[in-house]
């Protein structure tokens, strides 16, 4: 018997128990469903995560103060004071693979406008900020380099800002807000960002001269962050180098001693980012995938059941002539088409649930093209795997006895 002619009674078998193969189908469908949902889950998020990290810039460099040990006791780097203006002068004045530098000055605390306020967080910036983090101004302009050595009270506010101490219809440029009771022009309204992928509203920011929240807000003489612009993403780890040399020059730190500040790319970020959710990714796949090796089981089962129905059937066919591999092909075939088309199925449930149903929910989905394929290789497996015992079974028997079975 050729396999076109069993592949006909293979179907002929499946089709005559319709519930009975639906139902062993059902366990394929919701395992490889729930597989390219997890996938896609995680590939969204992944996707989603790069996406917002890339809106700072590929080629963000950002210097922080280091840890440092004081009495035999690690100090938080938070509250280390390594970062000064000379860093960011000598940096301006030496910098070759860095293009845009803006050092960080920052204080939370309640703006005021009128009888209305809100909670945020002012920057103290240079005019670069806005370039290095991709910021563009909406309304009104930026504070200048004339601003910074004045240590002017003006401002660029997020649109969150406006719409909490001004609503709507209101034009907030060249109005006084107070931060802290010190007062504040706004010159520029930023444009919207919105929500990034940790929850955080990143129009809800005023961005100021650091030399203004320097002296007269946090009255402080060093800096809690640098932040700069590689002259392009390839070329970050030159800069990182470049930027190290400088720092441990400035900081006078000798050869074999440990820096007191840490560099940081973005590109380093989203790979950081990018490995921890694929290994969130795995963990929810590998949870999913245990409903297709019940649902292997499941198929076994049945092949079985299916195997001990029809022994009668296979003892007229082995004694007319069909040996124990065309028995045990034909067994192999059925095992295989419930599971690869419960796959396709499952493929198709998957597919329709991440495109519309899973972003009802508010969760990034994005179905990569490889977990369709892996998808189907995996059903035609476990049709093989889990339908050979129930062939063998049926190829191991004798014909004789099997004639005889009621």
């Amino acid at each position: 018997m050729n396999i076109l002619n069993l592949l006909k009674v293979s179907i002929n078998a499946v089709t005559n128990n319709k519930m009975r193969s639906f139902l062993s189908m059902l366990g394929i469908i919701i395992g490889v469903a729930a597989v390219i949902i997890m996938m896609s889950i995680g590939q969204g998020s992944k996707e989603s995560i790069r996406k917002e990290l890339s809106t700072m810039g590929t080629n963000l460099l950002t210097i922080r103060p280091g840890a440092d040990m004081r009495g035999g006791v690690r100090q938080d780097p938070s509250s280390m004071q390594t970062l000064k203006i000379a860093d960011y002068e000598r940096i301006l004045a030496e910098k070759k693979f860095v293009t845009n530098v803006s050092p960080e000055v920052s204080s939370s605390g309640q703006v005021i406008y009128g009888n209305n306020n809100t909670n945020t967080t002012i920057y103290g910036e240079t005019p670069e900020y806005l370039d290095i983090k991709q910021w563009t101004i909406q309304e009104g302009e930026c504070f200048t380099e004339e601003d910074i050595k004045k240590s002017a009270k003006v401002c660029v506010v997020g649109k969150t800002i406006v719409d909490e101490l001004f609503g709507d219809g209101v034009d907030p440029i060249g109005r006084n807000i107070r931060f802290k009771s010190i007062p504040l022009r706004i010159v520029g309204v930023l444009k919207s960002k919105g929500y990034n992928s940790w929850g955080m509203d990143q129009d809800n920011v005023i961005i100021a001269p650091y030399t203004c929240v320097m002296k007269r807000i946090a009255a402080q003489t060093y800096f809690s962050s640098i932040n700069c612009s590689a002259v392009t993403e390839e070329l970050s780890d030159a800069a990182i180098e470049e930027l190290t040399q400088i720092l441990r020059e400035n900081h006078k730190i000798k050869e074999g001693q440990d820096d007191d500040f840490t560099i940081r790319s973005q590109a380093e970020m989203m790979q950081t980012m990018s490995s921890t959710m694929d290994t969130v990714t795995i963990i929810l796949v590998v949870a999913a995938a245990f409903s297709l090796f019940v649902a292997g089981i499941g198929i076994m089962n049945i092949m079985l059941v299916s195997v001990t129905e029809r022994t009668k059937e296979i003892g007229l066919r082995m004694a007319v002539g069909a040996t124990g591999m065309t028995i045990s092909l034909q067994f192999l075939i059925e095992s295989v088409l419930i599971s690869l088309t419960g796959g396709l199925l499952g493929v198709f449930v998957g597919c329709a649930s991440s495109n519309w149903i899973v972003p009802l929910f508010g969760m990034p989905s994005s179905v990569p093209a490889w977990s369709i394929y892996v998808s189907f290789a995996v059903c035609v497996l476990i049709g093989v795997l889990f339908g050979y015992i129930p062939a063998r079974k049926a190829a191991n028997m004798d014909p004789i006895e099997a004639i005889r079975h009621e």
